[in-house]
């Protein structure tokens, strides 16, 4: 519940802070050149593009602006159609309401939460673009089948990573398995910045060069900025018109958040292994109980676990069981409500039925367990006797309480 304080609470933050980001900060304030002038951000972008394995990476001052602005890279015509997955946050399809293109929801595979491939084919139509996927919870969705179904039909994809910071599909990284990739880097995430900040990968370098004039019209005009003769150290912004380049807005990345990006990226797969520790040791428990199964992902994938998901076989235990952790002190959220079902995209004419799959995870079965590593391990520990006596508990036939207490909404 929301007034209640927890004994296991739901994670704030995704990532761990050390002495390295204090000492940059302390490097920062006692810095002489511009904070603005754009150093630091350069070396994050390097330095994420080739953490991630893709040629370019383009930094932003937000998760949400980082996929506004590659869903532009799309071109969406009137009358094209998006593929897109329900099973996410609404940051991930919000953009698609600012274009006048029909959006086609596909339902998800019901283990590993992410688009059915299957569902997926069936969709695909000679006007359809693009397609938006989610890794959700940080397991990769099957991009082999996505892309090539993608290369045989002509359309463009388009991976929201906000999960998935070190997560692996086929030993590739996610962030170089589509077309364009978008990534956070808010409180919650495996890297944050202590604040907002997004961040777009990709390959093409027209792509790359028409983002940076897109977010940071600055670095354009730095190419057209001759020196007047006679007036050393002076300098001006000639009209961008002469070169033909149309200026966007300002979306740059701060520079105090790039330089604690880049400190924090050193620390990615730490944070990432002490998620996936803990959630083995939540496998182990959930085994036990046949009546409650974890996501799965697929063998040939490496799951990064921002959030650890389970299903319920059907939502009489799925609420007993929130009930029962809520009573145990364990904090509880469901994560999220099918996108097609909330009202912007239900006055678009989207209804019940349409992702039958996604309905009955959201409706009946799933909830998502804390799973992050700011738990110290004496919380660890009670979060996994909590969970074993909540599921043995149901295990006996224990009544069920009326309501669940359940988040069903927050940060992504």
């Amino acid at each position: 519940m929301l007034d209640k304080s927890y004994l296991v609470p739901w994670g704030k933050r995704g990532s761990l802070s050390t002495d390295t980001e204090a000492a940059v900060l302390a490097e920062l304030v006692h810095e002489s050149t511009p904070l603005p002038a754009g150093a630091r951000r350069e070396r994050f972008e390097r330095s994420f593009a080739a953490s991630v394995g893709s040629r370019h990476a383009i930094s932003v001052n937000s998760g949400a602006v980082a996929l506004q602005m590659a869903i532009r890279m799309l071109d969406l015509a009137p009358g094209d159609e998006v593929i897109a997955t329900p099973q996410t946050h609404r940051a991930t399809v919000q953009p698609l309401l600012d274009h006048d293109v029909r959006v086609r929801f596909c339902d998800i595979d019901p283990t590993t939460l992410n688009i059915d491939p299957a569902a997926l084919e069936a969709l695909i139509t000679p006007r359809t673009r693009a397609l938006l996927l989610v890794h959700y919870g940080g397991c990769p969705a099957e991009m082999d089948t996505v892309m090539a179904l993608a290369r045989r039909h002509g359309f463009l994809v388009l991976e929201d990573c906000v999960h998935a910071l070190g997560a692996r599909y086929r030993g590739r990284s996610a962030g170089s398995l589509a077309d364009l990739a978008t990534f956070s880097l808010r409180n919650a995430k495996s890297s944050t910045a202590l604040s907002e900040g997004g961040l777009i990968t990709c390959d093409r370098d027209d792509w790359a060069e028409r983002l940076h004039r897109l977010c940071a019209p600055g670095r354009d005009a730095r190419t057209v900025q001759p020196q007047p003769a006679g007036l050393p150290g002076t300098s001006y912004a000639t009209p961008l018109q002469r070169g033909g380049v149309r200026p966007g807005g300002d979306a740059t990345m701060p520079e105090v958040v790039a330089a604690l990006g880049e400190a924090q990226l050193a620390g990615v797969e730490s944070a990432v292994a002490r998620r996936r520790a803990l959630a083995g040791r939540l496998d182990e428990v959930l085994t036990r109980y046949p009546f409650l199964t974890p996501q799965s992902a697929p063998a040939h994938s490496v799951h990064a676990y921002h959030l650890y998901t389970c299903l319920a076989d059907h939502q009489e235990l799925r609420d007993r069981l929130v009930l029962a952790l809520d009573r145990r002190g364990v904090e509880i959220q469901l994560r999220y409500f099918p996108q097609h079902l909330l009202p912007q995209w239900r006055h678009r004419g989207h209804l019940r039925g349409e992702c039958p799959v996604a309905e009955r995870s959201w409706f009946e079965q799933h909830l998502n367990l804390p799973c992050h590593p700011m738990l110290t391990p004496h919380q660890q520990d009670y979060l996994i006797d909590a969970l074993d006596g909540a599921l043995a508990e149901l295990n006996g036939g224990a009544p069920a309480p009326a309501g669940v207490p359940a988040t069903v909404c927050g940060p992504r």
